[in-house]
């Protein structure tokens, strides 16, 4: 099933854009884009990185003797599984999504019965059952590339572009200044040093597997998105073989216009103006604090002269 599976993974820390490059991704008439965060992790990712970043944002590890159905109720699929199974208690309550998580697992296992038992035909078979599932999805007989986006999956780019051959991964990245502003927006957010630990350490994986994997890991900036999503996702529709659809000028849900990203992610409004006030609300402090964490890849990106000095 991966050898034929087309499957293109966004990843970006926090804040950093990754929900609005989805969304700009949504409506293409030749990518069938997850509806939420395709959260795949599971409860047996256990290594070196587990400390600092969440499980479910991870490329899973499923259990050596699971049978399909415990494979399937292993992936925490966080946002979509509390939106199918209590809608009330979703944040995308006021979408329309209809959907049985029941009838997924069942395509699922079903699927998955039909070829080796390999983490790579999991996470294909994940991707089919979902659209398969959706009964609302809007298709065009056009779709080929399965689109999902996972915060910080970009430390397990290796493995996913191991695992399926055929994938891509987008790493999206935003200037540390505006990123780490609405971070602190969070009910419990994290410290400076937290939050640019993993900041960093996300682009150093990017940078790294960018290099070990030429040609199917990709790096867009968040400011060139915003400027003109259109320009900068074309390098990417080149690389998976697709158009550069007029669709990507605006963010969409199903398909649909959405006036703002919220509450697909935390950035409201995607324009570089707003970017830009974002991270003026730092303190001057915090400003030189975020400068110092992040020097080595201020450079690399363009951002030395984002914020002043």
């Amino acid at each position: 099933m991966t050898s034929d599976c087309r499957l293109l993974m966004l990843a970006a820390m926090y804040e950093n854009g990754g929900n609005v490059a989805h969304r700009f991704l949504d409506g293409h008439p030749e990518m069938f884009v997850y509806p939420f965060e395709s959260q795949l992790g599971t409860r047996f990712v256990v290594d070196a990185l587990s400390s600092t970043f969440p499980q479910k944002y991870r490329w899973p590890v499923f259990a050596l003797g699971a049978t399909p159905e415990e494979d399937y109720h292993a992936i925490i699929d966080e946002e979509c599984k509390v939106r199918a199974r209590t809608p009330q208690v979703s944040k995308f309550r006021d979408a329309t999504f209809e959907f049985s998580d029941e009838e997924r697992r069942d395509i699922y296992c079903r699927d998955v019965a039909a070829s080796p038992r390999t983490r790579g035909n999991n996470v294909a078979a994940f991707f089919r059952a979902t659209f398969e599932a959706w009964k609302n999805y809007r298709r065009t007989g056009r779709q080929q590339v399965y689109v999902g986006y996972s915060p910080i999956i970009v430390v397990d780019a290796d493995k996913i572009l191991r695992d399926v051959p055929a994938a891509h991964v987008l790493h999206v990245v935003r200037n540390p200044w505006s990123a780490y502003a609405d971070t602190k927006k969070r009910p419990v957010p994290l410290s400076l040093e937290r939050y640019m630990l993993g900041w960093t350490l996300n682009q150093h994986f990017a940078l790294l597997f960018q290099r070990l994997f030429p040609g199917r890991l990709h790096v867009v900036r968040t400011e060139d998105i915003l400027a003109d999503p259109a320009r900068a996702l074309r390098p990417l529709c080149d690389a998976l073989g697709v158009e550069t659809a007029d669709t990507l000028r605006v963010p969409s849900w199903n398909g649909t216009a959405l006036d703002e990203v919220y509450p697909w992610g935390t950035i409201r409004r995607a324009t570089p103006s707003a970017n830009g006030a974002t991270a003026a609300e730092l303190s001057p402090a915090e400003r030189a604090a975020v400068r110092e964490r992040a020097w080595q890849y201020l450079e690399v990106f363009d951002y030395v002269s984002f914020v002043p000095q």
